[in-house]
């Protein structure tokens, strides 16, 4: 079989997966990143299948057509990753479809700001369930069948809010913290077992999420340009893998 395809820059690079048609989730794919993501896929890997997951049924299903005349299959599964037993259902329902997941990728989160002694408690535990047990759910939910053929690709989104405290965020850099911790802990769990975890930093990134701001989002990055990140990942041979990387918009630094 040849592995090699040409990328959107017109470089040459090996799809060393040695999958012929990958499997691929998307979490929070119906917009924004996620939605990068899935467009990315859809393009930079040959035969891609997208497994694409939001609450949002309507703008996943424009986003499942735009990846689908790119040439991938797109399959949509509105999902509340609130509610476990919709995880677990989702889960199945993705290996019903097509039998076994390659890549998953954690990209659902949500950004909520205030300040500790302002926020209420509930407030911050939802902010932790949006970006860090959502994840672990989810993570938990598809982990399984991947150790059981000893093969895959996990992907968590943090935030470089991940990486240092900022003042009215108390709960966004708690949960993204998290999310930098549980990396840490999934790869050492399946360390030598064929499984990959990679965790993804971005910084401040054009999305649905700055409208109203007042942010300059000629300042911000490209959702595109973090997107291209999980395919280059993806696409290094099985012998290395990349553990984190970090992404700043040039204007921030």
């Amino acid at each position: 079989m040849n592995n090699r395809a040409k990328n959107s820059g017109g470089l040459i690079v090996t799809n060393a997966s040695h999958q012929s048609k990958p499997v691929v989730v998307v979490t929070g794919a119906s917009q924004g990143i996620g939605a990068a993501i899935a467009e990315r896929f859809a393009s930079r890997v040959s035969g891609v299948q997208l497994a694409l997951v939001a609450t949002n049924a309507e703008r996943l299903s424009s986003v499942a057509q735009k990846c689908r005349a790119i040439g991938a299959t797109a399959e949509i599964f509105p999902t509340d990753l609130n509610d476990n037993a919709q995880v677990e259902c989702l889960a199945a329902e993705v290996h019903k479809t097509f039998g076994h997941v390659d890549v998953l990728i954690n990209n659902a989160g949500r950004w909520r700001g205030g300040a500790a002694h302002e926020m209420s408690v509930s407030d911050f535990a939802q902010v932790l369930q949006d970006n860090l047990i959502n994840m672990f759910a989810v993570t938990r939910a598809f982990l399984p069948p991947m150790l059981e053929r000893g093969s895959g690709d996990v992907f968590l989104m943090s935030s470089t809010s991940g990486l240092v405290g900022l003042a009215n965020n108390a709960a966004y850099c708690a949960a993204k913290h998290g999310v930098a911790g549980f990396s840490k802990a999934l790869r050492a769990e399946v360390a030598g077992r064929g499984i990959r975890v990679c965790c993804v930093y971005p910084g401040g990134t054009e999305s649905p999420s700055w409208e109203g701001s007042g942010v300059d989002v000629k300042t911000l990055m490209s959702a595109e340009d973090v997107a291209d990140v999980f395919v280059d990942a993806y696409q290094r041979s099985r012998r290395t893998v990349l553990e984190d990387i970090i992404l700043r918009p040039l204007a921030a630094l």
